[in-house]
């Protein structure tokens, strides 16, 4: 398939980048992931959340601010669309009464999209998503490294008695054992807790835990370095909350942390997974109605573009 038989993201020649149907990247919508390399996937749910709702709101407003994306990466020279085939395939129906049966329906159609040989990008969304997602991919690929950058290391077992929630998601997963021995990161924990071991769960089951704190006025490049080295070449999940990121730069998310990662530190992680084996990535907790100026939305659609921009087999201009 040559570049001009591929989707490419509507540019605004073509169309008003105010007009048009909003897809992420105002992409193609598709019914299918059939013939796709990578296909963005919108997961609206907020009933997972412990604070601030919102998110089901999330996956529109990020492609909302998608529209000023462009196809060619100016930053790394990535270009992805000359070598992939990306389209958008719309939301999964999840169930604003039962958080369980979201669940259920989140696995369910990653299971479908699974099918197909392509890496799915997730708009969440809670971080209660990543689990079902997490379910899917391991039922193809088999436990799966993971790189999960977050204010929160979501490891309780349980909220308010619930064994499923936002809060939960990594400590079900690790208990699933849907996660590699060995091969998973923690980025950008921080801010007050119940109890000084709150994250030592985490380091107990051999996860590296990098807090914020490790990250204050630095840049990170190293750190991913040394974090490619130990994912090595299997298949590796990526998992950002928006919140990992100051709320100077993204407000608009449900439990707002203080003293976090800048958004240049972002980008770093992000393009630090290049030659790694990614499956596939979500980025969790926008909540539209925390930030009127969309900006949260925005940092948002630039790190699913940069999360494109990393995946295997995407081409470099220079």
């Amino acid at each position: 398939m040559s570049i001009a038989e591929r989707n490419q993201p509507l540019g605004g020649n073509a169309m008003p980048r105010f007009g048009g149907i909003a897809t992420m990247m105002r992409l193609p919508k598709v019914e299918t992931a059939a013939g796709l390399d990578a296909v963005f996937v919108g997961l609206p749910l907020d009933i997972g959340t412990s604070n601030r709702s919102g998110t089901r709101f999330g996956p529109r407003e990020i492609r909302n601010e998608s529209v000023l994306l462009r196809p060619y990466n100016m930053g790394t020279g990535a270009a992805p669309f000359d070598t992939l085939q990306v389209a958008d395939i719309g939301d999964i129906a999840t169930n604003p009464y039962n958080l369980l049966d979201s669940v259920a329906r989140i696995e369910a159609g990653y299971r479908d999209l699974l099918q197909y040989d392509v890496i799915p990008l997730g708009l969440g969304g809670d971080h209660t998503v990543t689990l079902p997602i997490l379910r899917a991919i391991a039922a193809k690929h088999g436990p799966v490294g993971l790189i999960h950058v977050d204010a929160h290391a979501d490891i309780n077992d349980e909220m308010f008695g619930e064994k499923i929630a936002h809060g939960t998601t990594f400590r079900r997963a690790q208990e699933e054992g849907l996660l590699a021995q060995g091969r998973v990161v923690q980025i950008g924990l921080r801010g007050s807790g119940y109890a000084a071991e709150d994250f030592d769960w985490a380091r107990r089951q051999g996860f590296r835990v990098v807090p914020a704190e490790a990250c204050w006025n630095r840049a990170l490049e190293g750190l991913m370095q040394e974090v490619r080295q130990q994912l090595g070449g299997g298949p590796v999940y990526l998992s950002f909350d928006i919140d990992g990121i100051d709320p100077a730069f993204a407000p608009g998310t449900g439990t707002p942390e203080i003293a976090g990662l800048t958004s240049v530190q972002a980008l770093e992680i992000v393009r630090g997974c290049h030659g790694l084996n990614l499956v596939g990535c979500d980025l969790v907790e926008v909540s539209p109605p925390y930030d009127t100026t969309g900006n949260t939305a925005l940092l948002a659609a630039n790190l699913l573009f940069e999360m494109l921009c990393v995946l295997p087999g995407v081409t470099f201009r220079r």
